[in-house]
């Protein structure tokens, strides 16, 4: 396909978005019913993608650790011993990432495989001393950063989002 200069428009469905300004923001209102559920798709991606702009800009760049790395971590310090087919459930990405994330982290030493007791075709997943360091240094940018992003909700809300979020991850993986 051909690349288009930025901000220039691409023919097709996303051309029946029009934008309505209020006195203090700009909102983007959908008007083909038929895009609604690609646009709240494309919302959600764009929270997570928001939310960890700062990890690469900061954190990642100071400590050599890719954004997939960091999630690796997050869930192996989090759950030890998981194998590396229960992570692409876990952190929801594919096996050429967390692959990928995992040759890192064992590269840069700050994760172990152990062999599985029972199946010895199978290894559990460990965060060495290093890894473990890194990680409780991270964890707290990582926590304001969640605390940043929350800041406007309730408990509620947060407690619904919860609930919606669970909802989808169940609804992903029942569909997988």
């Amino acid at each position: 396909h051909r690349h288009r200069p930025c901000g220039t428009q691409a023919p097709g469905p996303m051309t029946a978005i029009a934008t309505t300004t209020t006195p203090t923001t700009t909102r983007h209102m959908n008007t083909d019913p038929a895009l609604g559920d690609e646009l709240l798709l494309l919302r959600l991606v764009r929270v997570v993608n928001l939310a960890a702009r700062p990890f690469a800009q900061s954190v990642g760049r100071e400590h050599q650790l890719s954004l997939p790395e960091w999630r690796v971590m997050a869930v192996v310090a989090r759950q030890p011993g998981t194998t590396a087919s229960q992570l692409c459930d876990l952190c929801g990405m594919d096996k050429m990432t967390v692959s990928r994330a995992l040759a890192g982290l064992e590269q840069s030493q700050r994760l172990a495989r152990v062999a599985d007791e029972h199946d010895h075709r199978c290894s559990r997943l460990h965060l060495s001393e290093a890894g473990l360091t890194l990680h409780a240094i991270v964890h707290e940018p990582a926590r304001a950063r969640e605390s940043e992003l929350f800041a406007g909700m309730t408990r509620t809300d947060r407690e619904r989002l919860t609930t919606i979020l669970d909802k989808l991850v169940a609804s992903m993986l029942h569909t997988d």
